[in-house]
């Protein structure tokens, strides 16, 4: 989709900003994933592009660095990468969740000592939330964070770090006050520097079916200390509603990749369709065909309207927990839609690797489940439908 038509749908989008990202995507990534994603090979030249490109600071204003650009052109820009190749977005989605939560939940200090260095990239990594026993719950989590003179003490195990190995630098969810009733009150964010003492361990890369080339590990927490200045607002207790703002963000991410895989998915089918031919015509003639084909174009150009629409809401400060957990919801199940009615289309051809369509199968499921898995949407959906709907005297 055109930035133009982009723009006609209600998203404002940075024409010569994507139009950089879009060459990036088809000359210096899509030639190269077949081959890294193949050998799970971290792409640290494809990185330090986009670095050169301004997106690790992709969302942060000028003045601390970054490249001032709005929510919508992010997920426009996330789009065009996932067409290509999925696993380099995920480089970006939980570096810029670090930094938009410094920018909406630090203080004034935190945001001019951290958010220049994460935007040029000298600093790098993500959020470290989910663990061994919480994932899409978060207030079950049990690392703790104790008090002790001018710092804090960290011991747990944090799961499904992106980043865990390459980067140096994260945002880290813990417990301040494990008896806090209700439990989100207890619960804190700390910014974390790997390699300042002992204690901070990634103990292993965790193997996945696709979303390969991206390091994904387990961290362990041993006793390791971290200032207190090192606190997000400088506040204990606001961990939770912090981290939720960003992942408004997040789902944003994980719903415009989404829709790039979507329509990569429709591409390929598109291609070939018309190259392919069997009873003497090519199988785009054949009716079968050609209802795949439209029901895919039908669901990835609303999967996009969904995305877009969030976002624009992002940009405008409004909350969009709803919109974007619909957006992530719908543009997810409109991949995997896609990615198996292109693998059916393709045939046996699909399910070898000599075709893109199946990795694009394989990278689905990740955004499925990842950042709140779509049943959570559904919860957060309902949940916000009831609470912005209320009927007068009914018990809620």
């Amino acid at each position: 989709m055109t930035a133009a038509a982009l723009r006609s749908a209600g998203a404002s989008i940075d024409e010569a900003v994507l139009s950089e990202v879009r060459r990036f995507a088809e000359t210096e990534v899509r030639p190269v994933a077949h081959d890294f994603e193949a050998r799970d090979e971290y792409p640290a030249q494809l990185v330090a592009r986009m670095r050169e490109m301004g997106l690790f600071g992709a969302i942060v204003p000028e003045e601390y660095g970054g490249a001032g650009l709005g929510v919508a052109t992010y997920a426009a820009i996330i789009e065009e990468i996932s067409r290509a190749w999925m696993s380099v977005t995920g480089v970006l989605n939980s570096h810029l969740i670090m930094c938009y939560d410094i920018l909406q939940a630090g203080t004034e200090a935190q945001r001019r000592e951290w958010l220049p260095p994460l935007c040029e990239g000298s600093r790098h990594g993500g959020i470290m939330l989910s663990e061994p026993e919480a994932g899409s719950d978060l207030q079950a989590i049990r690392t703790t964070a104790r008090r002790d003179g001018d710092g804090y003490v960290l011991r747990g195990t944090k799961m499904w770090v992106t980043n865990g190995r390459t980067g140096n630098t994260f945002l880290v969810l813990a417990k301040t006050n494990p008896d806090a009733q209700p439990r989100h009150r207890g619960i804190s964010l700390f910014i974390v520097e790997k390699d300042r003492g002992a204690g901070f361990t990634v103990s292993r890369d965790i193997p996945k079916l696709g979303y390969r080339g991206l390091d994904t590990c387990e961290v362990v927490f041993d006793d390791y200390r971290v200032p207190a200045k090192n606190l997000l607002g400088e506040q204990e207790g606001d961990g939770f509603k912090q981290i939720m703002s960003g992942l408004e963000l997040g789902r944003i991410n994980i719903a415009a990749r989404g829709v790039g895989i979507a329509q990569a998915a429709l591409d390929e089918a598109v291609k070939y369709a018309q190259t392919r031919e069997t009873f003497g015509k090519p199988i785009w003639r054949h009716q079968a065909i050609q209802i795949k084909l439209a029901d895919m174009a039908s669901a990835v150009n609303a999967a996009r309207l969904l995305t877009y629409a969030a976002a624009e809401k992002k940009d405008r400060g409004e909350r969009c927990d709803m919109e974007a957990g619909m957006a992530k919801l719908f543009a997810t199940e409109t991949a995997m839609m896609c990615a198996l009615e292109s693998m059916r289309i393709h045939g046996g051809y699909g399910y070898t690797k000599e075709f893109d369509v199946e990795r694009l199968f394989r990278d689905v499921p990740l955004l499925i489940i990842g950042e709140g898995t779509n049943e959570i949407q559904k919860t957060i959906i309902a949940r916000q439908l009831i609470e912005r709907n209320p009927v007068k005297g009914s018990a809620r």
